[in-house]
């Protein structure tokens, strides 16, 4: 499915918004750091392959032989809230995929 930016539905387009690759040093603060940064060439990617996988120990699997995964998820207030510090964790009771993430690991702490 194809992503919308939906900040950018009440508006058109600024020089912000162009794709660009940028040089060192970073921007001094309050600038806009369009100074170091040049216009790249808009790039397109295309799915070739795509399976669905359920469950934890499937998940671990198919990250283990192939790198990370896509993964929706229902992406509450206390989602959109959260900053950090312990492993996200909240119990939906009908969820709703409205989120799409990339899973990267998977493990525990001494905590979870």
């Amino acid at each position: 499915m194809q992503y919308t930016a939906y900040n950018l539905v009440d508006r058109m387009c600024e020089a912000i918004d162009v794709c660009r690759d940028c040089i060192w040093p970073p921007p001094e603060v309050g600038d806009d750091g369009l100074s170091g940064c040049f216009p790249v060439e808009d790039t397109k990617y295309y799915i070739t392959e795509y399976y669905h996988v359920r469950g934890a120990e499937a998940m671990k699997a198919e990250l283990y032989a192939h790198g990370p995964i896509s993964c929706g998820v229902h992406a509450t207030r206390a989602f959109d809230e959260y900053t950090g510090g312990y492993i996200y964790s909240e119990k939906v009771l009908v969820p709703i995929i409205n989120h799409e993430i990339s899973v990267v690991g998977y493990g525990f702490d001494d905590a979870t």
